[in-house]
């Protein structure tokens, strides 16, 4: 099936969303200038994936439970699924993914995964909302992962930009191996009171984790010049990312991670891992808004 991009749009901002993966294509301001990356392949192909149902790597592709082994690719299946639109508007458009026979075979619950879109003033909020329609305890990790030009287009150097957190933040950091999995040893974090001055080379090894977060905001961009702000109150993690010398830096707020070097529990019992009851749903919510 062929991907569509549905267009949202308010009086300062443009966004499209792809029916494949519910993924954020472009958002731009209202002078044409483009703040998301453009998906180039040759350095990554991802724009703003939707991490579910787990985030990160499995041990050996698999998780266990209940007694029995199920594969699941890296960061799950929604990235790759094609979402059905039930609603749309002007500015808003709501993505739906339900289970299906293929899902189940390697993800054995009745969810219902909706991504809703709205576009106010300057403000991007997308909104998760994960039900759970079978009769048993549905495990589940839940992640969005932006991908936001670096840098931004407002006439400032890729070495003026930063990332300020709402507060100070000293505490450790966590990475990952060279395998991809969760190192159980805290890292120095390289915030400097509330600022994490961005450089390449924080990134040779990956992704900076931030597990033990005081902040729920943080705000992106130069010195001077307009930002970006990312709002997300439902989520103890962020994840910060990039390939170094790639034209983006990702904001990822993320409920979960990556399996911790030699995890072989049951899934439910893995770090980061929330469990959604028969017939209850979870939301978790992200705003992205342009600031001056």
């Amino acid at each position: 099936m062929t991907a569509y991009v549905a267009t949202i749009a308010s009086d300062r901002l443009t966004a499209g969303i792809s029916t494949l993966g519910a993924e954020l294509q472009h958002l731009t301001d209202r002078d044409g200038r483009e703040l998301q990356w453009d998906g180039d392949p040759a350095v990554w192909h991802g724009r703003a994936p939707i991490l579910f149902p787990v985030i990160g790597l499995l041990e050996g592709g698999h998780y266990r439970l209940d007694g029995t082994s199920y594969p699941m690719p890296k960061h799950g299946f929604a990235r790759h699924s094609t979402f059905d639109i039930v609603a749309q508007t002007a500015d808003a458009v709501t993505m739906r993914l339900t289970a299906s026979d293929e899902t189940r075979a390697i993800y054995p619950f009745d969810f219902q995964l909706d991504i809703a879109f709205s576009l106010g003033g300057a403000t991007l909020e997308v909104v998760a909302t994960i039900a759970n329609g079978g009769d048993r305890a549905m495990p589940a990790s839940f992640g969005f992962h932006p991908a936001l030009r670096w840098p931004l287009p407002f006439g400032q150097p890729r070495d003026a930009h930063g990332i300020r957190f709402e507060r100070d933040e000293p505490a450790p950091v966590r990475r990952i191996d060279a395998n991809g999995f969760l190192l159980p040893e805290p890292q120095p974090s390289p915030v400097v009171g509330d600022l994490l001055t961005l450089r390449d080379d924080l990134f040779v090894d990956d992704a900076l984790i931030f597990d033990a977060l005081a902040s729920r905001r943080v705000s992106y961009g130069a010195a001077t010049g307009p930002r970006l702000t990312v709002d997300f109150a439902d989520f103890p993690t962020l994840g910060v990312w990039t390939k170094p010398g790639a034209g983006f830096i990702c904001i990822e707020p993320w409920q979960g991670f990556s399996d911790p070097v030699g995890f072989s529990g049951d899934i439910r019992d893995k770090p980061g891992i929330i469990e959604i009851t028969p017939g209850a749903s979870k939301r978790f919510a992200m705003h992205i808004a342009l600031t001056a």
